[in-house]
């Protein structure tokens, strides 16, 4: 009997690791943890230091929460996040739809569809520079074509720069950022399709489904957590987009196009004001964050058998 229960006590206590096996892992990740800290943890705490003084020519001083009670009153600041919210929602809602219907023509095969599909890929690989210089001719009604063929189709009294009016000035960039972001979901979303089984869909038509419904019970349940993962990537991406938006309309027309990320870099370095664009990007930092805990939130709360 006592050999029985010391064999198992034995079986039921796992035997003791030391401490360079706890050490091991970690020692492995050590590169990739110091140059995570070194790119972005250490910014981000001289970007909050940054935002607790007030920078001058020569000199510095320290002023606390000055910075960030200044923000509460500052109106072109709302206008930013007003127009950082139209910029971000029109841009991701275009991109992912036209995105998920490009993967889904591409999923299936038909004459020609490797050269569309590298047709379609080619806009990602444009630089954001040029692409919004382009974009930005191509809205000149003197030297682009598009001011025209919205005049021809009636959607314009005469041919005009839709840049050059504050009503219509955003969706000249938000239009380029579309143009620019659709390859990337379209080429997420077609790898995700690739790795859903074939005999789903053909249990589904034996069991009488429709393609809509095929669509809805087996491929949108698939793709839910890369849909989940690239909405919330590209619109961080999106939101911190700068140089689209400056190379197109430099902020303007009187502010219409003007986002949080275009304001920080002017006030940084136009305005030299590099502790108040440090706040304002402390408080963009904690928006986006806030935004991506919810949006992780919610697909747990969505799928937690998936975490299960």
């Amino acid at each position: 009997m006592v050999a029985i229960s010391s064999l198992t006590s034995d079986v039921r206590s796992p035997p003791r690791r030391r401490l360079g096996d706890l050490l091991e892992p970690w020692f492995y990740l050590s590169p990739a943890l110091v140059m995570i800290a070194l790119v972005l943890v250490v910014p981000v705490i001289i970007g909050i230091g940054y935002s607790l003084r007030k920078f001058s020519a020569f000199r510095s001083e320290f002023v606390g929460l000055e910075q960030y009670q200044t923000m509460l009153s500052d109106p072109e600041l709302r206008l930013a996040l007003w127009n950082t919210v139209l910029w971000t929602a029109g841009s991701v809602f275009f991109q992912f739809f036209l995105g998920l219907g490009l993967a889904l023509l591409l999923n299936r095969p038909f004459f020609g569809r490797r050269v569309v599909q590298a047709l379609v890929f080619l806009p990602w690989a444009v630089p954001t520079f040029l692409s919004g210089l382009t974009w930005a001719w191509l809205f000149n009604p003197v030297v682009g074509p598009v001011p025209h063929w919205l005049h021809a189709v009636g959607l314009m009294s005469e041919p005009r720069n839709i840049l050059s009016d504050p009503a219509t000035a955003m969706w000249g960039p938000i239009i380029a950022n579309v143009w620019f972001g659709i390859p990337f979901f379209a080429i997420t979303l077609l790898a995700a399709l690739k790795s859903i089984p074939g005999e789903l869909y053909e249990a589904a038509a034996i069991d009488g489904a429709s393609a809509w419904q095929g669509f809805t019970k087996v491929t949108l349940p698939f793709l839910a957590s890369t849909i989940a993962i690239t909405v919330m990537l590209r619109t961080i991406w999106i939101a911190t987009l700068a140089d689209l938006i400056y190379v197109m309309t430099a902020g303007g027309p009187a502010g219409s196009t003007e986002t949080v990320a275009t304001y920080i870099y002017v006030t940084a370095f136009k305005s030299l004001d590099k502790g108040y664009a440090s706040a304002v990007a402390s408080l963009l930092l904690v928006l986006l964050v806030l935004y991506a805990a919810g949006l992780l939130y919610m697909r747990r709360r969505a799928t937690p058998e998936a975490e299960a």
